[in-house]
């Protein structure tokens, strides 16, 4: 399982941020100080950590140049929104950098840009009675393969990365079709009920009113 570090002197962000990622099927450890995290880097490996700056006892530029040498990702979750401060941490080896207040579905999305770029992701994901075979692109369930289109692919495993999080339609379809949403388009509603369908979702996959869609399972 992917190990994740949360480095946030913000209790309430840094629970924020501890249950979503637990919803995605990651396994997280919190601190709340720079020193802290120093310490508890001697003990444990992370796969990647998410880095606060403005930190009590050591921030996070300071902790950024411990963390290089051990060549652990870090993603850093700041206020400072300055592009001084974004050059600095991406110059400084950041992996990237990103502003509060952030969407979790944007937080998420970038992890698992990162996770890949380090060969850190999962090859197989469990979901709803499925099994995705990210490698591949292959989705089973019972052993059989369940047949889908390459924009169904994309979308179930978007909801697969994202359970529990109402995911907009504009949203949805942005990261589906990499393009601006439409203003009235039905296609995000039509292709999830094809999903939905062919999945056997069809008590799991919930719509929410004005909004989009949620997926009520757990990795």
């Amino acid at each position: 399982m992917i190990h994740i570090l949360i480095v946030e002197d913000e209790k309430p962000i840094s629970n924020l941020i501890r249950l979503s990622l637990k919803k995605a099927g990651y396994l997280c450890t919190c601190v709340y100080d720079g020193a802290e995290a120093a310490d508890i880097l001697e003990k444990q490996s992370f796969d990647l950590i998410l880095l606060d700056i403005m930190l009590p006892e050591i921030d996070g530029f300071a902790l950024l140049e411990y963390i290089r040498p051990m060549g652990i990702p870090v993603i850093f979750l700041t206020a400072k929104n300055a592009v001084a401060d974004r050059v600095r941490g991406l110059d400084m080896g950041a992996e990237d950098y990103l502003v509060k207040p952030f969407e979790i579905i944007e937080l998420l999305a970038r992890i698992n840009v990162v996770l890949r770029r380090y060969n850190k992701t999962a090859a197989e994901l469990r979901v709803g009675g499925l099994v995705i075979d990210t490698q591949a692109m292959l989705v089973y369930r019972e052993g059989e393969t369940v047949p889908l289109t390459p924009k169904e692919y994309e979308l179930l495993l978007l909801f697969a990365r994202n359970p529990g999080i109402a995911l907009y339609r504009e949203t949805i379809y942005e990261r589906v079709w990499k393009e601006d949403f439409p203003y009235g388009s039905k296609t995000v509603d039509l292709h999830v009920q094809r999903l939905r369908k062919k999945l056997g979702w069809e008590a799991i996959l919930h719509a929410v009113p004005k909004v989009g869609y949620r997926l009520e399972a757990r990795p």
